[in-house]
């Protein structure tokens, strides 16, 4: 068999290690955040290690991402909360997913697809505390209240829960922080006084489900935390442990001449004569063309530095003049743990202005995931729940 060119390896001992200090630090439970196949990592390997950890729930943003948890045999609850017109509420209550709305305009539609289906709906009010994003408007917000007690008074929906999302959650003493769930509740005692009492409310995602068990509320919503990524660095890990490590195979070692340039428009000139390495990995495997020249990767227990343009399928590393004794074939770890101070995405993010989310999300199709501890048993890269049309909600 032969052995895949690039390789995510995805620790689910990792995953349920962290919503274990999630749920010991936030004091409540844990709607764990799936989305973007939860992160790069697998949705239906990381949700099934997830639940067995102890989280209660799932969230993801696409109704197709709920629809493909379902249909993998996902029966824990499950809450998507960005749709598009035309969006397949009618199959979603069908599904038995908890409905996020942030307009009457959706909830008005849920309200007709429950109709013509004869089911009531399960919904969740998303309030818009001062994110300015998702989420009802202020100015909507008395006449949505109204409409979904109504409908929840006549059984075209059951309003399960009220949530928002904080702004600046990774600024824990912000105030906004307590202005928005001072709304949410204002929010929430509306909801009540009209008689559509709302089972669960949540607010805390990752960074204020470690820093502000105060505004935990029924539960937490995290998302990056649950893969390991700190969501304050200032304030350190956290005890999270990074789930996912990134590395690719080496395809060729070389000679390459002083005064030689590497890759495209020679953005690199060999200092001396030199051995170099092209590792199959690039920009379309989710390694950022931004870190042409700055990414740096561990093969064996040394560090290498890349040189030259970063291309879509492969990046170069010097070796230095004695090759350092690497051979073609041997791995390249681009990102991980950080142990004995090997890469990590962090790294990557800070090398060019961005986060390490985006990182660990934008790693490519073409990247095998291999999983690892607990749960991974049976578990290989086609054991994804992958939904169609996940950008369209259609």
């Amino acid at each position: 068999m032969t052995s895949p060119a690039l390789t995510a390896t995805v620790d689910l001992a990792a995953i349920a290690h962290n919503v274990g200090v999630l749920r010991a630090v936030s004091g409540t439970d844990v709607m764990a955040v799936v989305k973007a196949d939860a992160y790069g990592h697998g949705a239906l390997p990381v949700a099934r290690a997830v639940l067995a950890a102890g989280a209660t729930e799932l969230g993801v943003a696409h109704l197709t991402e709920a629809a493909a948890l379902r249909a993998a045999g996902i029966d824990a609850p499950v809450t998507a909360w960005l749709h598009t017109p035309g969006a397949d509420f009618a199959g979603a209550i069908t599904d038995r997913i908890d409905i996020a709305l942030s307009s009457i305009a959706q909830l008005e539609a849920v309200i007709a697809a429950a109709r013509r289906i004869g089911q009531p709906a399960v919904v969740t009010a998303k309030v818009d505390t001062g994110l300015n994003r998702s989420g009802v408007a202020v100015d909507e917000w008395s006449d949505f209240a109204e409409r979904v007690a109504k409908a929840h008074a006549d059984g075209s929906v059951i309003l399960r829960a009220a949530m928002c999302h904080l702004a600046r959650g990774d600024e824990p003493e912000h105030p906004l922080n307590d202005a928005q769930a001072q709304r949410l509740d204002l929010a929430v005692a509306d909801l009540v006084r009209l008689g559509a009492a709302p089972q669960v409310v949540h607010i805390a995602n990752s960074p204020a489900a470690l820093t502000r068990p105060d505004l935990a509320r029924d539960l937490v919503r995290p998302g990056i935390a649950v893969y390991g990524r700190t969501p304050v660095p200032a304030q350190g890990d956290f005890g999270l442990i990074p789930a996912m490590t990134l590395t690719a195979r080496i395809a060729l070692v070389k000679k390459v001449a002083a005064g030689q340039g590497v890759s495209y428009s020679e953005t690199w000139i060999a200092p001396r004569d030199t051995m170099v390495a092209v590792v199959a990995a690039g920009y379309a495997d989710g390694v950022p063309r931004l870190l042409s020249g700055r990414i740096r990767v561990r093969i064996g227990d040394r560090m290498f530095d890349g040189v030259g343009r970063i291309c879509m399928d492969q990046l170069v590393v010097d070796l230095g003049p004695d090759g350092a004794g690497v051979r073609e074939g041997d791995e390249a770890e681009l990102f991980g743990t950080g142990a004995a101070g090997g890469p990590t995405a962090k790294d990557w993010a800070d090398a060019i202005g961005t986060i390490d989310y985006e990182i660990v999300s934008q790693v490519g199709t073409r990247v095998v995931r291999r999983y690892v501890g607990a749960g991974a048993v049976g578990v290989d890269s086609e054991d994804t729940a992958k939904p169609e049309n996940a950008g369209t909600g259609q």
